[in-house]
């Protein structure tokens, strides 16, 4: 019997530095059934957690990536040692078939999934590896991510080989766009939806508010979530256009660490002076400013974590589903399709407006950052200004 044979699981995950103390030997990898002998190892991992987080540690500049490919492995790790009873470096192809069954109905559900809806931290003792059932779209990126987990320790002389390798790469059939974006109707609803949240107290207008800039941001601008998060109001900046005129921007580090210019329109200076107001700051923004672009309710002036902002888009959705599915069995697939929507969904919707409205499909791109910019952009104002003007006039929210 071992630390991890029953819950609640330990309060730090096996992956942080010295938790392989939490497995016994045996299950610890350093004498797995697959460790590479006879060569030069190029890390010096002695056993399976060391080498995940060597593999992790090329991520660590990025922390969505990094994030998403430590709860993939920590997942695999946990179902070796507690379901098949043996070290990670000990799966064979047999094993990881079985794996990919697991993710599609985890059993024992009392030790798997997580008994609340809401993400708790991972030392709350109701925390478990998993919400539910992997949909097989999130199957197959586990199994990406830990295929290019098996492949580097290969490739660092950890692993002999890549039990993923064998997997039959199965043709892809050509199957119906599925359209994550939500059309006018649904959007308007969702709008109804924020302007219908409750403002009898303080809290419930600065709730209201937050929400109602948030959803601006995701829309206007075509922000990711961890764009939201990890940018600051001191990205907006001013700046003359060729034709003379004055022009808000504001500057986004996103995906890759690329930054990127997104129209400031009027609208949203107009939604982030009242946001701003709301919170006792000045209307306008200082170049350099370090106030997240999403603020608390209460209390210190920090950053919001992903899933913070994650829940609120949710909320949201969910509500604006309730309230549909109530109105009758007309508008229930209206309602499904809502419960299945997330922040990203926003993105594509403002893809898609800017695109339905005649914006240059060239200034949508980059807008939402989708390529590099060159590095003689920052001298085509030219350009820019044209991207801004269109923007202005044919991407806008209508509140």
């Amino acid at each position: 019997m071992h630390n991890l044979s029953k819950v609640p699981y330990p309060s730090t995950t096996l992956l942080d530095p010295g938790a392989e103390t939490l497995l016994p030997v045996e299950l610890d990898g350093s004498s797995g059934g697959n460790r590479a002998t006879g060569n030069h190892p190029q890390i010096a991992a002695r056993n399976d957690p060391e080498a995940i987080r060597a593999w992790l540690a090329r991520y660590a500049d990025t922390p969505t990536t990094f994030q998403s490919y430590r709860k993939e492995a920590e997942r695999l790790l946990l179902w070796s040692v507690l379901q098949a009873g043996k070290p990670l470096s000990s799966l064979t192809h047999e094993d990881l078939l079985h794996y990919q069954e697991f993710l599609a109905d985890p059993q024992p559900v009392e030790r798997w999934i997580m008994p609340v809806r809401r993400k708790v931290p991972r030392a709350d003792p109701r925390w478990r590896p998993f919400a539910g059932p992997l949909a097989p779209t999130s199957r197959r990126q586990a199994i990406i991510i830990l295929n290019a987990l098996f492949a580097w320790l290969v490739g660092a002389g950890y692993l002999a080989g890549n039990p993923l390798a064998l997997s039959r790469r199965r043709a892809r059939k050509a199957k119906p766009r599925i359209a994550r974006y939500l059309d006018e109707t649904l959007w308007s609803e969702v709008k109804l939806t924020i302007e219908s949240l409750p403002r009898e107290t303080p809290r419930d207008r600065a709730h209201h508010l937050r929400v109602r800039w948030l959803f601006s941001l995701l829309y206007l601008c075509g922000l990711r979530i961890s764009e939201v998060a990890g940018n600051t109001m001191g990205g907006f900046f001013r700046r003359s256009g060729s034709d003379g005129g004055e022009r808000w921007w504001l500057e986004i580090t996103g995906k890759g660490h690329r930054t990127r210019l997104v129209p400031a329109t009027g609208e949203l200076m107009a939604e982030l002076a009242r946001y701003r107001q709301a919170h006792d700051l000045p209307s306008l923004p200082q170049t350099g400013e370090e106030t997240p672009l999403l603020l608390p309710i209460h209390g210190r002036p920090e950053a919001m974590t992903r899933s913070a902002v994650h829940l609120i888009v949710k909320t949201v959705f969910s509500r604006t589903a309730e309230r549909l599915r109530a109105a009758g069995p007309d508008r229930r697939f209206q309602a499904d399709l809502l419960e299945q929507a997330s922040a990203h969904w926003l993105r594509h919707t403002a893809g898609s407006r800017m695109a339905d409205g005649q914006l240059d499909l060239r200034h949508v791109r980059d807008n939402l950052g989708h390529a590099n910019l060159s590095t003689t952009s920052h001298y085509l104002h030219a350009e820019d200004d044209e991207r801004h003007r269109e923007t202005e006039e044919r991407h806008r929210l209508d509140w």
